[in-house]
């Protein structure tokens, strides 16, 4: 009997859930066939991205080596996907020593993820988009204390002690009140007033958390405000520039750092990969995450246009919509596979849960109805359960 070949292209949040379900789905319902599992990474690691934040403010270790999550059964393969011949079905790989592999699939998920936004060059300050951005965070700041400490003209202590988030989402508010609570933490062990530390966050819309119910925005406001972090809404960082910080309407105000978290775009990447796209850049998909016009290809999570059927209703891209797809494609592809009917994608319902600084956070869940609130440790708990289930830690 020929052994099929299953390849998931991206070891995210979508991509390591993906490569459990279908290996358990296809183990239980198909133990005649001889499956080969392959998942493809240009990393070693799994990247727990929505944490990002932390080694902004802390020195955790938010990488997970493969061979920890994958310890048997899948073939691990660091290489960047260069080619997807569709008609052949195979692909084309380049490994990091710049080797051109070519592998045959039968069953290939697309699980390319999102990459989040830069600002231009000219915009200065520091971006959150990669393990290195959040590390050069920390040694600024870090910096800036440092020369506080040494700084006689109170306005430039004030100054280098000021910290601008721009970009007011879930990653901005979170990042926000971490370094709230780190850098006043750090102030106060190197001598300086930790009153004088200000992090303001700069939302361009009217309020916060545009997602769900004003009244949630508001409760997650007065946390934030609580936690020494100011929300200035209807107001756009334009750039910052040699510690003067541009806004929208022309104003401008001292800052000792800009830190940017402008939100999540689909992979590019996907594009050179010949396969159907929105105008926004997502795979286009059918209802069971079949990627239209090709044969055996699937795709979910962050880089694909995952729509529900019955509500028109588009997922987000977050890990907590990403976890049931994967449940689901493992389902989809096993129906499929044994030529049967295969499952349709659902939405996940309304919630969210956001950190707001060590041991704190809130969670909504809207249902039957009724708007559910969390807040404090136990929010943060389950806060932290999401992040260690998207990151299938047990």
């Amino acid at each position: 009997m020929k052994t099929l070949t299953c390849i998931v292209i991206g070891a995210g949040y979508a991509g390591i859930h993906a490569m459990n379900e279908i290996r358990k789905n296809l183990n239980n319902g198909n133990k005649k066939q001889s499956i080969k599992f392959v998942l493809i990474d240009k990393n070693k690691y799994h990247l727990r991205k929505v944490i990002l934040f932390k080694p902004a403010v802390t020195d955790e270790d938010i990488c997970i080596p493969l061979t920890q999550l994958f310890p048997e059964g899948v073939e691990l393969v660091q290489a960047t996907v260069t080619e997807i011949i569709k008609a052949e079905n195979k692909l084309l790989l380049r490994s990091i020593n710049d080797v051109v592999q070519e592998l045959r699939y039968d069953i290939l998920v697309v699980a390319a993820g999102s990459i989040i936004r830069r600002p231009e060059e000219s915009q200065g300050g520091l971006p959150l988009a990669t393990l290195n951005d959040a590390i050069n965070i920390r040694k600024a700041w870090q910096a800036n204390l440092r020369q506080a400490v040494e700084e006689a003209n109170p306005l430039e202590r004030e100054r280098l002690m000021t910290i601008a988030v721009a970009g007011a989402g879930i990653s901005g508010i979170e990042t926000a009140a971490e370094l709230a609570y780190h850098v006043r933490t750090d102030a106060q062990q190197l001598g300086l007033d930790p009153n004088q530390v200000h992090i303001s966050l700069y939302n361009a819309h009217e309020r916060l958390f545009l997602d769900g119910p004003g009244k949630v925005a508001m409760k997650l406001e007065h946390i934030l405000s609580d936690n020494g972090v100011e929300v200035v809404h209807g107001s756009r960082v334009l750039r910052e520039e040699a510690g003067s910080l541009s806004l929208s309407g022309g104003v401008k105000l001292p800052v000792g750092l800009c830190v940017w978290t402008l939100g999540l775009m689909p992979n590019p990447i996907v594009k050179q990969w010949g396969l159907p796209v929105t105008a926004a850049g997502f795979v286009i998909i059918d209802e069971s995450y079949r990627v239209k016009g090709t044969s055996g290809i699937y795709s979910i999570g962050d880089c694909a246009s995952v729509i529900n059927p019955d509500s028109g209703r588009s997922d987000g891209m977050t890990c907590k919509e990403a976890i049931p797809q994967a449940a689901r494609l493992g389902k989809v592809v096993a129906a499929d596979l044994e030529g049967q009917s295969a499952p349709a994608h659902t939405s996940y319902m309304d919630s969210f849960s956001i950190g707001i600084g060590p041991k704190n956070g809130l969670t909504w869940v809207h249902k039957w109805g009724i708007d559910f609130i969390i807040t404090g440790k136990m929010g943060y708990r389950i806060k932290q359960l999401t992040w260690n289930l998207g990151s299938s830690i047990k």
